[in-house]
């Protein structure tokens, strides 16, 4: 197999730092000055973005509802139909993606944190969404999983139609025999991204189909809380961020049958006290991140843009940071496929940025997510004059 790329820090990538504040009309940037234009407000803990055929725009917020922006204006009554999510801690409504066909099968596709018992889990359901509702709700997946956080829950659909799904390893203490931890066990679905036909099926060439104590869905495993996906659309690799602890959010090319390696290697360290928690670094037999960051931005929300509205910025991926509060852009480099050789804060201070699109417009369009249930935006990047 392929090994990717070491770490971009490693390798003495460069940083870049625009000339922000919050008050500012335009933003400078490396090869693309821009305006952010508020789309939406007044939405709590907005976790994903999608579009439909019609063009209206579908927004999820976390605490379990889906809204419609439809003629420029938010829809003041959410969708019905939406199941009941748990939604305390890190838990509640996920991402929100329409399938391939919509536009002929009407299905919508939602993860979210379900309700189990005294706890809960990760889960993925399909409906048919028409005249503004959702109906015959059907489930696709539900994770093997026990915890109390890092659900991961992002979704995307590969150029073979293949549906993937993160889910985080639940905040499982890494603690004793790291090798023991749940991301290393294929018996759960800990820490993995999962690959799955469009109603929930197992692809008879997943890797470990056949493989006697793990789960057939898996496609990668050894992931911390992965919270942005995306499918790179000119090679249709498959591309992931996760947050590190303190320090060591990842990007990931993921790739099938892969353990990338948590919490038996990695960059970051326990919160608070500093302390060690990997046994290092690298090994051979786990696969590196091909871009890490220390100290942590808090990543959320992947996009690998392909639009015309930013000529300079097509090929770069773009990273939203919670706690860095910032998005960042990473140069893809010309001569060394699947590495990075430059990286740019774009609008940094902007608050939460929890998930990162591309709209069918070309424009890159960002879910800002507030602490505590404030209301917060759904903001557009649009070039400057």
């Amino acid at each position: 197999m392929i090994r990717a790329i070491v770490a971009s820090a490693a390798v003495g990538i460069v940083l870049l730092s625009g000339n922000l504040s919050a008050g500012q009309d335009v933003f400078k940037s490396a090869f693309h000055d821009f305006r952010l234009t508020t789309v939406a407000d007044g939405l709590v803990n907005p976790w994903s973005m999608a579009w439909l055929p019609s063009g209206d725009m579908l927004i999820g917020e976390r605490p379990g509802r889906l809204r419609i922006v439809r003629d420029g204006g938010l829809l003041p009554d959410p969708v019905p139909g939406v199941p009941a999510v748990f939604a305390e801690g890190q838990g509640g409504l996920f991402d929100v993606l329409p399938h391939p066909d919509f536009a002929s099968n009407r299905l919508l596709y939602l993860s979210y944190a379900r309700p189990m018992g005294d706890g809960s889990t990760t889960a993925v359901i399909r409906g048919r969404f028409e005249n503004d509702r959702l109906t015959d709700i059907e489930d696709v997946f539900e994770a093997k999983t026990a915890g109390r956080g890092h659900y991961g829950g992002r979704l995307a659909w590969d150029r073979d139609g293949f549906l993937f799904l993160t889910v985080g390893e639940r905040m499982v203490p890494s603690t004793g025999d790291l090798s023991a931890h749940p991301a290393q066990d294929l018996s759960n679905h800990h820490g993995v991204t999962i690959r799955l036909h469009d109603d929930g099926r197992v692809p008879a060439d997943n890797p470990f189909v056949g493989q006697e104590g793990a789960l057939p869905d898996i496609w990668s495993y050894g992931h911390r809380n992965p919270q942005g996906l995306a499918i790179h659309p000119e090679t249709g690799d498959v591309w992931i961020n996760e947050h590190g602890p303190q320090g060591g959010d990842e990007l990931n090319l993921v790739q099938p049958g892969l353990n990338y390696g948590w919490p038996v290697i990695g960059y970051g360290v326990n919160y608070g006290s500093g302390s060690a928690i990997h046994k290092g670094t690298l090994r051979d037999d786990i696969e590196p991140p091909t871009h890490f960051w220390v100290p942590s931005i808090a990543t959320s929300g992947l996009l690998i843009y392909s639009g015309d509205r930013f000529p300079e910025w097509r090929g770069s991926v773009f990273v939203g940071g919670l706690s860095g509060q910032q998005l960042a852009r990473l140069t893809p480099s010309i001569d060394r496929p699947r590495r990075f050789e430059q990286e740019e804060t774009l609008a940094y201070g902007i608050g939460r940025v929890r998930d990162v699109r591309q709209g069918p417009d070309g424009y890159i369009y960002l879910a800002i997510d507030g602490r505590g249930g404030a209301p917060t935006a759904v903001v557009r990047l649009e070039p400057a004059p």
